[in-house]
């Protein structure tokens, strides 16, 4: 798998966006962070999992998927060796950390309105 074949399969999640953070690209939705690329260097992508399913990504994947080292990874960051993924796993992968994403919540009308707020106004 390439940079670009990595990238073309989190841009082609719904409303996934490409930006970049700390010098590299990053895929993000509703304005949150789901998976990078480059990091440390263009060998690797990382997906934002939790632990658990990281945990799960590298049994299933040994040689493709590694925990972050230090505590990103014991969070559930984890990096995906390109050279050796395999197209599926990562979709896989890119679907699990983009589904962890909260959906953007669209307040309501009543919840603009202040309460205490409609009383008249001393003169």
């Amino acid at each position: 798998m390439t940079v670009d074949d990595f990238r073309g399969l989190a841009l082609s999640l719904p409303d996934a966006l490409e930006s970049a953070h700390m010098g590299h690209p990053d895929f993000r939705v509703h304005g949150k962070i789901f998976a990078t690329l480059g990091y440390p260097d263009q060998r690797f992508g990382v997906v934002m999992l939790t632990a658990e399913k990281q945990r799960e990504f590298v049994l299933l994947a040994p040689d493709t998927f590694e925990p972050v080292p230090g505590g990103w990874g014991l969070k559930g960051s984890t990096r995906v060796v390109l050279e050796k993924a395999d197209e599926s796993h990562v979709l896989d992968a890119l679907l699990t950390a983009y589904r962890k994403v909260p959906a953007k919540k669209v307040p309501r009308k009543s919840a603009q309105v202040h309460k205490g707020n409609n009383r008249k106004r001393p003169r």
